[in-house]
């Protein structure tokens, strides 16, 4: 199956494109998934036509779906949902309330990731488009499967055991107490559950011939600046960007006096976003004087897109964001890391892992055996990759 992901800044028409690139999929006979995992859903008004949790039939090859976070709760965590529920209710909330609540900060992105897991097992579709939420929700999505690994190794499966054989024994004094039950062991499993699932998507999602992240953007200063920063934490969780898409520029034939100062930045800023974003492929798109809702708008958009010819499931470029290199008993870690300056990034060892911070944004390497025994000894940016060089260890006394 061959997995596109469409992203972007809220606002810059990402669920367009993602629709016009479903289309033409379809056109190609590709058996072709649009599904969106946008929390607050458009797809259904990009086709023009009403979409639900399900996959549900748009024309010839294609099919759309908006996921439904409280059924995918209930389908695959329903003894959480149970136990969150039950806990909430002792607290005082009403049926409902507590109900609503059950559905915790973060959960839209892991069920996301668990229905991509789903359809990429069962094989039913050969391309899957995700329509995923703006740039800050779905790197955090894409940051799950590396973050969540940690914690679980560390925190979560020692008290997963602990919970399992104190609770006979703390369980009499506790419910009384507070009005709720220790957890069980069905649902303290079912978050571990889902971490092997997450860590099995991720093999799919580093693997650059099988997963592309598509950047969609406008040609304007803040939209440039938040795209350039998405594609290297995209770069920093191993997760390929293959194509940016420059959207709503305004047309030539537009002579308005009204939008010559925005046609004279488009200009600038449609420069600006080849020359920070080269060597990746930029597709331009008008801004068309309708809007992008229903197959015959779309059908204008996925014919400027890509033609009468083009294959919009080729991989457009292929970039290598982890390199190891080795000179004698030195090496040397490159993570490609466009437009970030050195200034930016922070660094730390412990153990067999390395903890590259950029911002907010954490990535924890697990080192390979040689680079393990070793010790960072200094790091340069060259050619947008942050080069970290490793040695032996100083020996004491």
């Amino acid at each position: 199956m061959r997995v596109i992901l469409m992203t972007g800044k809220g606002g810059v028409g990402k669920t367009s494109v993602a629709a016009a690139t479903g289309l033409r999929c379809a056109e190609l006979g590709y058996k072709t998934l649009v599904l969106s995992t946008d929390p607050a859903h458009s797809l259904a008004d990009s086709f023009d036509q009403e979409m639900v949790h399900e996959p549900r039939k748009v024309r010839d090859n294609l099919w759309g779906a908006e996921l439904d976070a409280l059924i995918e709760l209930e389908g695959n965590w329903g003894a959480v949902k149970r136990y969150i529920t039950q806990v909430l209710q002792a607290r005082g909330l009403e049926g409902v309330q507590a109900e609503e609540l059950a559905i915790l900060p973060g959960m839209d992105e892991i069920f996301g990731l668990v229905r991509m897991k789903r359809h990429y097992d069962e094989g039913e579709y050969d391309v899957l488009i995700i329509d995923s939420a703006p740039t800050g929700t779905a790197l955090r999505l894409l940051s799950i499967p590396e973050v969540g690994g940690w914690y679980m190794r560390r925190f979560y499966k020692p008290l997963q055991g602990m919970s399992v054989a104190l609770r006979p024994l703390v369980e009499p004094l506790f419910k009384p107490i507070t009005g709720f039950s220790l957890p069980d062991k069905e649902v303290m499993d079912a978050p571990y559950e889902f971490y092997e699932q997450i860590e099995e998507l991720e093999q799919v999602l580093t693997d650059n011939q099988k997963t592309s992240v598509r950047l969609v953007t406008n040609p304007e200063k803040m939209v440039i600046k938040e795209s350039l920063r998405a594609h290297a934490y995209l770069s920093l969780y191993n997760v390929a960007t293959d194509l940016v898409i420059a959207n709503r520029i305004i047309p030539d034939s537009v002579n308005d006096p009204f939008f010559q100062r925005w046609k004279e930045n488009q200009v600038l800023y449609k420069k600006q976003i080849h020359d920070d974003f080269r060597p990746l492929p930029v597709k331009e798109a008008p801004l068309f004087s309708e809007e992008m809702c229903g197959l015959e708008a779309l059908q204008r958009l996925k014919e400027t897109l890509y033609g009468q010819d083009e294959d919009p499931t080729q991989v457009y470029y292929e970039e290598n964001t982890v390199r190891i290199n080795q000179e004698g008993n030195s090496y040397t870690l490159e993570l490609y890391l466009p437009g970030i300056t050195k200034d930016k990034i922070q660094l730390n060892k412990t153990g067999d892992e390395l903890n590259v911070r950029i911002g907010n944004h954490r990535r924890n390497l697990v080192l390979p055996q040689a680079l393990a025994a070793l010790q960072p000894s200094g790091a340069k940016m060259e050619e947008d990759y942050l080069k970290i060089s490793f040695k032996e260890p100083a020996q004491v006394g």
